[in-house]
């Protein structure tokens, strides 16, 4: 598939969490997160929230947090790949959905693992660039790059939320409208 299915897709956001994002220069990625968390919610596609070790890293920063609905999964991980913690896999082939939109930190280890493993069980892969952040620049360019050569679609939010929704007449066309003006 070239483009993104609202009915096939699930949203994955890896570790947005306190301690990581008040280490990052600037935290777009929290703002862009938020977004596509709110997107989520209004199309009513399933989202997962992983949390490296939140005992040490803290929660899902508030911004992101406060819009985390009943049905979203959050899932307290200790492995830098999501797909490698126990029950990961199976709660998210339970959903059924073959494309992943994901974003998170960091870029080039967290984020950069989970896409891997993501595309070696089959799933296709949409990394929303503008909504992944590294500490440093350089590590987060070489992560973008090698998701990319992995095979993943490097996105961003805005090109997300129109490719989800395919045309101006779509019933949830102005609220997702409203979350990027």
């Amino acid at each position: 598939m070239n483009t993104l299915d609202e009915k096939n897709c699930l949203l994955l956001l890896i570790d947005i969490q306190e301690k990581l994002v008040a280490m990052l220069e600037k935290n777009t990625v929290v703002k862009k997160s938020n977004t596509l968390l709110q997107a989520a919610n209004i199309l009513e596609i399933p989202s997962i929230i992983t949390e490296q070790y939140p005992q040490g890293l803290g929660k899902t920063v508030d911004f992101v947090s406060e819009h985390i609905k009943e049905n979203t999964f959050v899932f307290e991980k200790t492995a830098f790949s999501a797909l490698k913690d126990e029950g990961f896999l199976e709660k998210l082939k339970s959903y059924g959905k073959k494309q992943i939109i994901i974003g998170g930190i960091e870029a080039h280890i967290c984020v950069h693992q989970t896409v891997a493993d993501l595309i070696e069980n089959g799933f296709e892969v949409y990394v929303v660039k503008d909504a992944c952040a590294s500490r440093k620049k350089d590590d987060f360019k070489s992560g973008i790059k090698l998701m990319e050569q992995n095979g993943a679609k490097i996105s961003a939010t805005e090109a997300v939320l129109f490719e989800l929704l395919k045309t101006s007449k779509h019933e949830h066309f102005k609220e997702i409208q409203n979350l990027i003006k």
